[in-house]
C-alpha cells in the first residue's frame, strides 16, 4: 500500500503550526503583558527569559508557509490571496517586536520607552491578526475555478475581530505562565496574580467561539453533535474544562511549571477542536487535502528534503532551551 503523501503534508503543517503557536505564543505574549509591568529592571528580565531562543521560533512558521506553498500550491494561492491584508500586518508587527527586541537594550534610558512601545505594539498586533486570519480561515473562503472569489476585505467580520482579540488573550496567560516558571520574586508574584483573571477570560472566549462557530457554520455543527460523533469528540470540551480547573488549581498554589505545562495542554485542546471542526479541508468549506495537493513526484521529492531538516530543527530547539533552562534574574543579561 502507497503513502497518503497529502495526508502525511498536512500532518507535517500541521505539526509546525502548532510549534509555532506554542513557542512564539509565549513570546508575543510577553510582549502583551508589557503594560501590566511598569519596573523598567522587571521588564528587562520579562525579555531576557526569551532573548536566547525568540529569533528561532518563526523558524517553524516558515517551515509551515514553505511546505503550503510546496505541498498544496492551490491552498497557498488561496490562502494568501483571500488573507493578504491580515498577514501583511500580522509580518508588519512581528518586524516590529523583532527590531524593538535588539534596540530596546542598546537603546539609552530617556529612549527606550519608545521601544517599548514599539515591542508592545508589534506583539499585540502580530498576535490580533493572527487570530483574525484564523478567524476568517474558520469561517471559509469563496474558490471559483480554483481561484479566490471574494473581496480584499471578506476577513474583516464581527466573528474575524473576535477571534483576534482571543488569540490575544490565549498569548497573553501563555506568556504569564512561561513568566512564573522562568522568574521569581516579585515579578513571579505579580504574574500569579494575573493568571487567574486571565485564565478566566481564556475560558470564556473559548466558550463563546465553541457556541460561535457551530451557530454560524451548519456542517461544523453537524460534525459536532450528530451521532456517533457527539460520544467520540465529547472528551475535548470535557479535557478543557479539567485542563482549566488544574491550571486555576496549580496557580492558587504558586506552582511554578504546572501553570505554563497546563496552559500548553489547553491551547493543544482548543487546536484539536480546530482540526476536528474543519478536517479534512485545507480551504474551508469544501477543499480537501487531496484536492489541493500537488502532484506526487513534487511532494514526494520535497519530503526527503523535509524530513531530513526537521530533526535538526528539534535538535539546535531543544538544545536552545535546554542550555538556558532555569530561573532568569535581573543580573542576567542581553548581549
Amino acid at each position: 500500500m502507497g503513502i497518503d503523501l497529502p495526508l502525511l503534508w498536512a500532518v507535517i503543517i500541521i505539526f509546525g503550526i502548532m510549534m509555532y503557536v506554542v513557542m512564539d505564543g509565549f513570546d508575543l505574549g510577553i510582549g502583551i503583558l508589557f503594560p501590566f509591568v511598569k519596573d523598567d529592571r522587571d521588564r528587562d528580565v520579562m525579555m531576557n527569559t526569551v532573548a536566547p531562543v525568540w529569533d528561532g521560533n518563526e523558524t517553524w512558521l516558515v517551515l509551515g508557509g514553505a511546505a503550503l506553498f510546496g505541498a498544496f500550491p492551490l491552498a497557498y494561492s488561496v490562502v494568501l490571496s483571500a488573507l493578504y491584508l491580515p498577514l501583511i500586518l500580522m509580518l508588519v508587527g512581528l518586524i516590529f517586536r523583532g527590531v524593538a527586541f535588539e534596540f530596546r537594550f542598546k537603546a539609552k534610558e530617556d529612549k527606550r520607552h519608545i521601544w517599548d512601545k514599539a515591542f508592545i505594539g508589534g506583539s499585540v498586533a502580530a498576535t490580533f491578526f493572527q487570530g483574525v486570519a484564523l478567524g476568517a480561515f474558520i469561517d471559509g473562503l469563496p474558490v471559483v475555478n480554483r481561484q479566490f472569489a471574494g473581496g480584499s476585505l471578506d476577513w474583516l467580520t464581527p466573528f474575524t475581530l473576535f477571534c483576534g482579540l482571543a488569540l490575544v488573550v490565549a498569548y497573553a496567560l501563555l506568556g504569564c505562565t512561561w513568566l512564573i516558571m522562568k522568574t521569581e520574586g516579585k515579578l513571579q508574584l505579580q504574574m500569579h496574580d494575573l493568571a487567574r483573571p486571565l485564565a478566566y477570560v481564556v475560558l470564556a472566549v473559548i466558550g463563546v467561539v465553541s457556541i460561535w462557530t457551530p451557530l454560524a457554520h451548519a456542517e461544523i455543527a453537524a460534525r459536532w453533535f450528530t451521532l456517533p460523533n457527539l460520544f467520540w469528540f465529547l472528551p475535548v470540551p470535557i479535557l478543557v474544562l479539567v485542563t482549566m480547573y488544574g491550571l486555576l488549581r496549580a496557580v492558587a498554589r504558586n506552582a511554578h511549571y504546572t501553570p505554563f505545562l497546563l496552559t500548553l495542554v489547553l491551547i493543544f485542546l482548543g487546536y484539536s477542536g480546530l482540526g476536528i471542526s474543519l478536517w479534512p479541508n485545507i480551504v474551508p468549506p469544501s477543499i480537501s487535502i487531496w484536492d489541493a495537493a500537488a502532484p506526487p513526484q513534487s511532494q514526494g521529492f520535497m519530503l526527503v528534503g523535509t524530513l531530513f531538516i526537521i530533526p535538526f530543527i528539534l535538535g539546535y530547539t531543544f538544545w536552545s532551551y535546554y542550555v538556558f533552562r532555569g530561573k532568569v534574574t535581573h543580573e542576567d543579561g542581553y548581549h
